[in-house]
């Protein structure tokens, strides 16, 4: 059992709780969630997986919802947006990215887990929205958007069309329940990249 340090850290002030028990509860609620699902997921069944007693989950978080958040943001981490320039080298860096993420052990099982509870748990899926996919699309749409404005799309390009094929190609093979190629993220942006962009012509044609 991981020993509780809860109280240790807390009697000095400015002293940092021990990260170790914060990533063994992440962990443990990660690999329930994918297990079990959500709605069977329990604060005890977290507590006991990762060897800490129930009130030291509590301290953290208060409720499993709010446990399940954190664990999704740990799993799916942050990223910082890459240079928008050249357009294909970004999009491939950042669903290159994505690809490592939904693909480690349970990656998509666990979001299966929260899509699952988007009639019983509002909150839940639509903090995995605003917190998990809407950063991602957010820096797919800056990316188009940066093209567009120097001339490397063709006109009126449907961009919002070109972000979902390029995040849904990754859920539409994950249910083929076939792996994933490691090749997978250049092969999806040449693809939408060449449905897109401008031609030689086309840009001749803007230079007059």
């Amino acid at each position: 059992m991981i020993p509780s340090t809860e109280t240790v850290t807390r009697t000095k002030p400015g002293r940092p709780v021990d990260p170790s028990v914060r990533n063994a509860i992440l962990d443990a609620a990660l690999q329930l969630l994918a297990e079990e699902g959500y709605t069977r997921m329990s604060m005890d069944a977290v507590a006991k997986k990762a060897g800490v007693t129930k009130p030291t989950v509590y301290r953290r978080w208060k409720t499993k919802e709010k446990l399940a958040m954190a664990a999704i943001e740990q799993l799916l981490g942050d990223e910082a947006p890459p240079r928008p320039h050249p357009a294909p080298s970004a999009l491939r860096s950042i669903l290159g990215t994505l690809q490592n993420t939904l693909f480690k052990p349970d990656g998509m099982p666990i979001i299966g887990a929260v899509m699952v509870e988007q009639r019983h748990t509002r909150d839940l899926i639509n903090h995995f929205r605003e917190r998990v996919v809407q950063p991602r699309r957010m820096m797919l749409q800056e990316v188009l958007k940066h093209a567009e404005k120097r001339g490397d799309l063709r006109p009126k390009a449907d961009i919002d069309a070109a972000v979902n094929m390029l995040i849904g190609s990754f859920y539409a093979h994950y249910l083929t329940d076939e792996k994933i190629p490691v090749t997978w993220a250049r092969r999806i942006v040449d693809t939408v990249w060449k449905g897109i962009a401008a031609t030689d012509g086309e840009r001749e044609i803007r230079k007059h």
